[in-house]
């Protein structure tokens, strides 16, 4: 008897490297179910159109998800629940970085200093001004969007994900840092670097829920696109500019080699995933898309730098966070759990 095919769903996949990355794996595995989960259904009709012309006999399949909507997240958990009967794959692409412009004057002071420039370039560290904002649910909005709307929807899955000894994939960012992440301001609401924090917590609770979940079969990875040129730059700096610098980047992608540009070869560190053993795979590690000068990508594994109880101190925090909007969106009592 044939076994059933392998699903995958892929948050925040109707464009850049959610899109790159799901084009890449139709044509590593055309016989899986993919499912791409998006907040904008028109968006995600079109790039499920665009994979279909590239892969005629695909199976995609579309689910509503919003994770800066905690509300809806449960609805959204139980669609899929209904749908599938087993989950290998959860990769959580989702993401916003709400930058209203460059600080120019920064970039500028930088480019005496090569270094300081690549480092500026590859991470975005002092050359990103970001305006973050509150959601209907009363949390910070990148908080919501990038990790904590992910991890209530693991929470709803957990059940699907045990049964299938399924794998969870972070996408994290080259900008995430350990110094703008504090455990006692969670959701960054006295800071700037909302997007570097919310990364940064992905990294650390990649660790966690290893510890959590090993036990059960499902083990979560880390991964990073590299510097790319995607929707969630375009705010900042859009395509037009991006052509114009674009001889200039291949250059510094000699250098600089996490500057990939392309979202296809930003893909390669989640395509290797796939691919690689689980067991294979170290927790504390970022694995990260990198690029040559021309274009081969491949992936190079990053230490994850932290305080040993950190993790699991985030994790609590979140899960603490989780019950209190079970409780009051589906009436469930929670409080047992994992105590």
């Amino acid at each position: 008897m044939a076994e059933d095919p392998r699903v995958v769903i892929i948050t925040g996949a109707n464009s850049g490297i959610g899109l790159s990355f799901a084009d890449r794996l139709l044509a590593i595995d055309p016989t899986i179910i993919l499912c791409l989960a998006c907040r904008n259904p028109s968006r995600a009709d079109t790039a499920r159109k665009t994979l279909l012309d590239n892969h005629p006999d695909a199976k995609i399949e579309l689910v509503r998800l919003d994770t800066s909507d905690i509300k809806g997240i449960y609805e959204t958990a139980k669609s899929i629940k209904r749908k599938y009967t087993r989950l290998d794959f959860l990769y959580l692409n989702a993401g916003i970085m709400p930058v209203t412009h460059l600080n120019w004057k920064n970039m500028f002071k930088a480019i005496f200093t090569p270094t300081q420039l690549f480092e500026m370039l590859t991470t975005g560290e002092g050359l990103l001004n970001l305006q973050d904002n509150m959601t209907n649910d009363g949390l910070k909005t990148i908080f919501s969007t990038n990790i904590f709307g992910h991890f209530v929807l693991i929470k709803e899955l957990e059940d699907l994900l045990f049964e299938s000894k399924g794998r969870i994939v972070w996408t994290s960012s080259s900008n995430a840092d350990q110094s703008n992440f504090s455990l006692q301001d969670v959701q960054h609401k006295h800071g700037s670097q909302g997007y570097s924090s919310s990364k940064y917590a992905i990294d650390i609770l990649n660790v966690a829920l290893n510890e959590q979940y090993n036990q059960h079969g499902v083990y979560s990875h880390l991964v990073s696109p590299g510097v790319v040129a995607t929707n969630i730059t375009s705010t900042f700096f859009p395509a037009w500019m991006w052509s114009m610098f674009y001889p200039i980047f291949l250059l510094i992608r000699v250098f600089a080699p996490r500057f990939v540009i392309e979202p296809h070869l930003g893909a390669e560190s989640m395509v290797w995933v796939f691919e690689e053993d689980r067991i294979c795979i170290r927790p504390d590690r970022k694995y990260t898309s990198y690029s040559s000068g021309l274009g081969h990508s491949y992936v190079v594994p990053e230490e994850v730098e932290y305080e040993s109880k950190a993790p699991m101190q985030l994790y609590s925090q979140l899960d603490k966070l989780y019950k209190m909007f079970t409780d009051k969106y589906t009436g469930r009592d929670n409080r047992s759990d994992n105590e």
